[in-house]
């Protein structure tokens, strides 16, 4: 049955790092209808981690389709998008097909080349036009390193024949058809490419790491018009005016300001998010982002990006199948008095924020003839909340302010040991939203902003 509630929609694509979900939010910002689909996830070499870009295509206009379904699509007014942010998908300009696997923000094949920009002294440069560090994490190495060893990538990409883009690119791409060409501050600020002070693609760094200018994307708002769906894929165009990268829409739709409100993403990875305000302030350990830009307002944050999150539970149960669903995992921790002093450090794709070390891998501490996969689940949740303050004391440092309380969205919130132990550890509070879905939320609060739909 179709809701026919009165007022305007919204649909939200939430484009993520295993799955693709799209939402439908009604003028009141209720979920109307809502479908989900995960895809495959391919590791071809240790540290190597892809994704099939037609997959994540097929599976987002699956789930959009299958949610628009459930509502009168004449209603919609505005499409919002958030997406996994690194990620790199290059395509043919005018087949637009795939040249190559997407390389996902978690692969670590560039390390060797981020150690040897750091040995010639310019990961200084870089931090201080882009506000990231020289890690395999982010978007040019990549590009980078696929050009170098693709001749026919590297060719194209000069000639002007291969695009190359993160995922809300190549989504907008097929959606309109290859009419829209564009991303947003927020995902170009996390390619290395993007000069944050500036707001423009930066010439020193495209030849720094010789990527073509031709190939990128042009930038336009968050909230702000990019582009218009073919009306195969939805009986009708539906403009798309929202876009921002996962953490981004998360922190805005969590209403984080510069007050001591902050926010933690539990996803595949974990993602504090503070908010600056309109202050540019540039970290020696956390990352500098792009938090949202509508006209000619630019908002910032610092983010401590935390590689391994979920995505340890989704290795327990998958890679060590010692855990059958991730919803047993609270129940699996609480059946434990203590830890034991079993400790994880999830270093399965390098440690991101506070450590930036490419090379650090896994540790499991504590075991004897009495640990049970029960305290190796535990472990990994711990490892969420122990990561999380290692972050959150140096935003405390950083912005010289008392953290009031942490905003948490994200799968994992769910899990109430895990949201206990957080408040545990921290000592504030942790406030949970009733709504769990706010990186959908926040993209269609920039959609919404710029088709009418909310007035602020």
């Amino acid at each position: 049955m179709k809701h026919s509630s009165k007022g305007p929609y919204v649909l939200a694509l939430d484009c993520g790092t295993t799955g693709n979900r799209a939402i439908v939010f009604d003028s009141h910002q209720r979920i109307r209808a809502t479908s989900y689909r995960e895809f495959t996830q391919h590791y071809p070499r240790p540290g190597w981690v892809e994704h099939d870009p037609e997959e994540i295509w097929r599976t987002v206009l699956r789930v959009a389709r299958q949610a628009l379904s459930q509502v009168a699509t004449s209603r919609v007014q505005g499409i919002g998008i958030t997406n996994q942010r690194e990620t790199v998908v290059l395509w043919n300009k005018k087949t637009g097909k795939p040249v190559c696997p997407a390389v996902v923000w978690q692969d670590r094949r560039t390390g060797s080349v981020c150690e040897a920009l750091k040995k010639k002294g310019l990961e200084k440069k870089v931090h201080e036009k882009t506000g990231l560090f020289l890690d395999p994490y982010f978007s040019a190495t990549k590009i980078q390193w696929l050009l170098h060893h693709h001749k026919q990538i590297k060719k194209g990409l000069h000639n002007g024949t291969i695009l190359c883009g993160t995922i809300d690119t190549w989504i907008m791409w097929k959606l309109s058809g290859g009419r829209c060409f564009s991303t947003d501050p927020t995902n170009a600020s996390r390619t290395l490419l993007y000069n944050i002070k500036r707001h423009a693609w930066d010439d020193s760094l495209l030849k720094l790491f010789d990527v073509p200018r031709k190939a990128l994307a042009e930038v336009r708002p968050s909230s702000g018009f990019h582009g218009m769906t073919l009306k195969k894929w939805f009986g009708k165009e539906i403009p798309i005016a929202g876009v921002a990268g996962d953490q981004q829409a998360a922190a805005f739709a969590q209403g984080c300001s510069p007050q001591g409100i902050v926010k933690n993403t539990y996803g595949t990875g974990l993602f504090v998010v503070a908010d600056t305000g309109r202050h540019l302030k540039i970290s020696e350990r956390l990352v500098t982002t792009v938090a949202a830009c509508e006209g000619t307002e630019t908002r910032y944050a610092l983010e401590g990006s935390i590689f391994i999150g979920g995505a340890a539970i989704q290795w327990l149960r998958d890679g060590l199948k010692i855990l059958k669903n991730a919803s047993f995992s609270e129940k699996m921790a609480r059946s434990l008095d203590s830890n034991d002093h079993v400790y994880f450090v999830p270093g399965l794709a390098g440690l991101g924020c506070p450590h930036w070390d490419p090379k650090a891998r896994g540790t499991l501490v504590g075991l004897t003839r009495q640990t049970r996969r029960e305290h190796l689940v535990r472990a990994a949740l711990e490892a969420m909340a122990y990561q999380t303050r290692d972050v959150l004391d140096l935003v405390k440092k950083e912005m010289r302010f008392p953290v009031k309380r942490l905003r948490v969205e994200g799968g994992a919130v769910k899990n109430d040991f895990l949201m206990q132990s957080q408040a545990d550890i921290l000592g504030c509070e942790v406030e949970r939203p009733v709504a769990h879905e706010t990186t959908a939320l926040g993209a269609a609060a920039l959609a919404g902003l710029a088709t009418g739909v909310w007035q602020s």
